[in-house]
């Protein structure tokens, strides 16, 4: 069953992480001289997403955030990138434009109270996710692909992703970011997600009848962030994500609209400690 506080959990996760994401890395970014020593950002964010994927309601999330940035723009914090709740990133590896790495995150589950279509079908819990993923960038370009396993949880199930993004610098304090892509999952991640078992549909309060959702193209997605350094301190991120579900996710019972929509506003400031 997915508990309150897994709620919250998973909810200030996925606020910290499109934040980090929305434009550019935290650290030795253009525009500014990273510390030579620890600084810490405090903000906070807004961010709104579906209650569940195919849902056409949302909730809305506001907390507080706090992250610790390490200056000098080439330790082991430049090498994090953080694409979402789910797909936390860490190069290892990279030459001449290529680099790969390991990728973990948090999936969130579903809740049967989240929408009158899926009451009696059982709640789906949070897991833990593992993978890898690999990149080309060429220029301002930079194309990927991840694989992403469910390893706790309800679900098993994994998705892989492609994906390109062209970043931009458009005045000397912001930066923009755009990306599409589309998401790849298997047999049983569609059933956990977008299926309906013969028990769940004979206690569906909707009346639901059985789906097989079958392995296929999940969805294609569209993503738009920006960064604006407001002053040396003062920094605010946007960010928002069309997606749209395609084949057997689109056609399950439970989906109330192919169209997904998420964004986020949020805003931090720096504080600097002395160097090391």
């Amino acid at each position: 069953m997915v508990k309150t506080s897994s709620i919250c959990f998973g909810a200030l996760a996925l606020s910290l992480a499109v934040y980090l994401s929305a434009a550019t890395p935290v650290v030795a970014q253009d525009g500014y001289d990273a510390p030579s020593g620890m600084s810490v950002g405090l903000g906070g964010v807004v961010a709104i997403k579906p209650k569940y994927e195919g849902s056409d309601e949302y909730d809305v999330y506001g907390f507080p955030i706090i992250f610790p940035q390490f200056g000098g723009g080439s330790g082991f914090a430049d090498r994090i990138k953080i694409r979402g709740a789910d797909d936390v990133r860490l190069r290892v590896f990279e030459t001449g434009g290529f680099e790969v790495g390991p990728l973990a995150g948090y999936a969130f589950g579903r809740d049967e109270d989240d929408g009158d279509l899926l009451r009696g079908l059982g709640d789906v819990d949070d897991g833990i996710v593992l993978g890898a993923y690999a990149g080309y960038r060429f220029g301002v370009v930079l194309l990927d692909v991840s694989y992403h396993h469910i390893v706790s949880g309800d679900d098993t199930g994994y998705q892989i992703r492609f994906g390109g993004e062209i970043e931009q610098r458009v005045a000397s304090n912001a930066i923009v970011t755009a990306r599409v892509g589309a998401t790849f999952a298997d047999d049983n991640y569609m059933d956990t997600y977008f299926g309906i078992s013969a028990a769940q549909s004979a206690s569906s309060v909707a009346g639901l009848s059985a789906y097989d959702a079958t392995s296929g193209i999940k969805d294609v997605h569209f993503e738009l962030g920006t960064r604006i350094d407001l002053t040396d301190r003062w920094q605010l991120r946007a960010g928002a994500r069309y997606g749209r579900l395609l084949g057997d996710a689109a056609d399950s019972p439970i989906v109330e609209t192919e169209n997904q929509f998420s964004g986020m506003i949020g805003a931090a400031y720096r504080f600097d400690f002395g160097g090391y």
